[in-house]
């Protein structure tokens, strides 16, 4: 096989596969199949304040005593104890990269949470920053702005390589990681997965929709990385969403990115895809006469390709002529 390593936000990966934050790494042992799968690290299964919050708010009945403020302050300190043993028991196991990941909603939680997670021994934290913005009224950039807000607080509190995952739902993402960037931030991945409404027409109740990503996804992670890569090329990139086999891992590195993030693809096809993917990549490479990733990194994002078109163009021109 190909020499495979890469550096993700100052991580030394002995090759570009990393397992997305989810349940398929909740515990040491998933954590530990997955570094003898092959992977190069793997992202924690994320701590939600609002959820760890929301499950204590059921031992509170609407009064405030004494006693019902100290279930849920224990009930707290109980959940976020849980994920720094996951840390530390996966760090026992593991010699790959381990990168926590954090969604909070208030400043506060973003520190208290950070700090204690360097001191358990993760290698990165992944910032997990994402919200549907829908109030009326939003003032434009308020969004953006809470990004660079969490990463300057979190920098002043810890040592460790941050990653902000990205969401979608950004006008135009530029901007934001050029800022990010200034500010310390080690990585960037785009793009993460937002929950999104269904429900069903005979009982009219809501249900969640598809979880698992598509292949089509790959193409807005496409879009930006080439586009990033050229216009902040000091930052390091993983491309998340519709990475689901080996040509799509190849077309990430292609556009730019260090390491890409998978999760669907191995909810679909279980641990045997990692090798499947890996595999592909270190044949293609040998097929085109490359003998390490950073030879052909980036060889088709905005710059070297001299064609930013190609990633910001949004209509489709003459392309529904072959369905006619």
């Amino acid at each position: 096989m190909k020499r495979l390593e890469t550096t993700f936000a100052g991580l030394k990966l002995k090759n570009p596969f990393i397992v997305s934050s989810c349940n398929l790494t909740n515990s040491a042992e998933k954590n530990k199949k997955w570094e003898d799968a092959g992977v190069g690290a793997v992202v924690l299964k994320s701590l939600f304040e609002e959820e760890i919050e929301a499950e204590a708010d059921w031992v509170n009945d609407g009064t405030h005593t004494e006693e019902l403020d100290y279930l849920q302050t224990y009930y707290r300190a109980h959940r976020l104890e849980e994920y720094l043993r996951l840390i530390k028991e996966t760090k026992a196991l593991c010699s790959i990269p381990v990168i926590a990941s954090i969604n909070c909603y208030q400043l506060t939680g973003w520190t208290d949470f950070a700090k204690q997670i360097q001191q358990a021994g993760a290698d990165a934290i992944e910032l997990n920053i994402m919200s549907v913005c829908s109030e009326l009224d939003y003032e434009y950039g308020a969004y953006e702005r809470l990004h660079i807000d969490i990463v300057q607080k979190i920098k002043q509190v810890v040592s460790l390589p941050i990653v902000v995952k990205l969401g979608r739902n950004l006008t135009n993402p530029m901007p934001l990681i050029h800022q990010l960037y200034a500010h310390g931030v080690a990585g960037v991945v785009l793009f993460n997965r937002m929950a999104a409404p269904d429900f069903n027409i005979d009982t009219l109740k809501f249900a969640n929709a598809e979880a698992l990503g598509h292949p089509s996804d790959l193409y807005e992670s496409l879009r930006w990385v080439g586009l990033a890569s050229e216009r902040v090329p000091a930052l390091s990139y993983a491309a998340s969403g519709g990475v689901t086999d080996g040509a799509s891992l190849v077309k990430a590195l292609l556009t730019g990115a260090s390491a890409v993030e998978v999760c669907s693809a191995l909810y679909r096809h279980g641990v045997p895809q990692v090798q499947e993917m890996l595999v592909f990549l270190s044949e293609w490479m040998a097929q085109h006469n490359f003998k390490k990733i950073s030879d052909f990194k980036g060889l088709m994002n905005a710059q070297k390709t001299g064609s930013a078109s190609a990633f910001a163009r949004s209509q489709f021109f003459k392309q529904f002529g072959k369905y006619e």
